[in-house]
């Protein structure tokens, strides 16, 4: 083996030329060639890797569009799903206010007893006279109930006794559950428009080729059947 700088024989191994003192190039292992073969330095070995330029495609992260999936369109998922009719939606909403009845008895015995035995702490029964207040209380109380029946319910699940047994859930767009907020929004705008329309609301559910009533868009709300 020579020395690259001043042509001198080193000894194999070896780290410097001990004539010059030049630091020696380490030679290339090829498997399979002779062990005798000399180190030649060729135009190709002369840059090394590391010292190559870096292009400013070796830093680029993979585009938004590469890595994640595009966002699902609510109107096309809303599309593929079955809406709940009129009919299915009329027999729950009759469920659910058999329930709400059955509720409402039960608080009005408990505030019937109640409200007798007040009167008789003070020598009255109940009469036409004194039942006025009751009948106030009961019926804002009936109110109330419902209120919190429906709002609490589709807040919660989406779906009230009616609507759990006869397979509907209230959802919003791309079907996400819906707030407690908009869900009393919904069941407020039930009451009120329904009232105001004469029912002409509900019946809009049959010509709405989603199964909408006017509450439906007013609280950007769906019915669909699971």
């Amino acid at each position: 083996m020579k020395c690259q700088n001043c042509e001198a024989e080193v000894p194999a191994g070896a780290e410097r030329c001990e004539n010059c003192g030049a630091k020696l190039l380490i030679r290339r292992v090829v498997f399979g060639a002779p062990g005798n073969q000399e180190f030649t330095l060729t135009a190709e070995a002369e840059a090394d890797e590391f010292d190559q330029p870096v292009t400013s495609d070796d830093w680029q992260f993979p585009a938004r569009s590469e890595t994640l999936a595009p966002a699902a369109n609510p109107s096309a998922i809303l599309a593929e799903i079955r809406y709940g009719g009129f009919l299915r939606r009329l027999v729950a909403f009759i469920i659910d206010s058999l329930a709400i009845l059955l509720l409402s008895a039960l608080m009005g015995v408990m505030a019937y007893i109640g409200y007798k035995v007040g009167l008789a702490a003070h020598g009255r029964f109940v009469s036409w006279d004194t039942a006025p207040p009751l009948m106030v209380f009961l019926t804002f109380g009936w109110m109330l109930l419902g209120t919190t029946y429906f709002a609490v319910f589709h807040g919660m699940e989406g779906k009230t006794v009616g609507k759990w047994l006869l397979g509907l859930r209230v959802v919003g767009a791309a079907q996400q559950p819906i707030s407690y907020r908009r869900a009393l929004l919904r069941w407020l705008a039930t009451l009120g428009l329904g009232c105001a329309s004469i029912g002409l609301s509900f019946l809009w559910i049959l010509w709405s080729g989603e199964k909408r009533a006017w509450h439906d868009f007013l609280a950007r709300t769906w019915v669909i059947r699971e």
